[in-house]
C-alpha cells in the first residue's frame, strides 16, 4: 500500500514536471535583447565639456609651473578619446558589448578630467 502511494505521489510529480516543461515559452516567445544602451546626449556634452574645460586649466598652467607641462601634453588626448568611444557606440558595426565597453570608457576618462580638474590647486595652479 505505501509503495503504491509512493508510485502514484512519484507519477503526479513526474506529470507535473512534464506539464512545465510544456508550458515553458518557446524559444521565439523569449524576448528580444534590448536596444543597445545609449549614453544620453547631455552626459556626453557634459563628459566632454569637462575635458575641455580640464585641457585648458592645465595648459593655461603649464606656462606658469613648468612641471605642468607634461600633463597639458597629454591631456590633450583626453577630449578625442572621449569622441573615438562615442563614436565606437554610435556605429552600427559596434556589438551590444561594444557599446557598453565604449561608454564605459567615456565615464573613465570624464571622470580622469574631473579628479584631474581637482588636483590643479595642489599643483600650484590658480583653482
Amino acid at each position: 500500500m505505501l509503495r503504491a502511494l509512493a508510485l502514484v505521489v512519484m507519477a503526479w510529480l513526474a506529470g507535473g514536471a512534464c506539464k512545465q516543461q510544456a508550458d515553458a515559452p518557446a524559444q521565439s516567445d523569449v524576448p528580444a535583447m534590448p536596444v543597445m544602451p545609449v549614453m544620453p546626449a547631455a552626459e556626453a556634452k557634459r563628459g566632454q565639456d569637462a575635458c575641455r574645460a580640464y585641457v585648458e586649466k592645465v595648459c593655461a598652467c603649464a606656462k606658469t609651473v613648468p612641471a605642468m607641462v607634461e600633463a597639458c601634453g597629454l591631456a590633450r588626448a583626453l577630449p578625442e578619446a572621449i569622441e573615438v568611444s562615442l563614436s565606437v557606440a554610435a556605429s552600427e558595426d559596434s556589438t551590444r558589448r561594444d557599446v557598453v565597453q565604449a561608454n564605459d570608457s567615456v565615464r573613465k576618462v570624464v571622470k580622469e578630467c574631473i579628479e584631474e580638474t581637482a588636483k590643479l590647486p595642489g599643483a600650484g595652479c590658480a583653482p
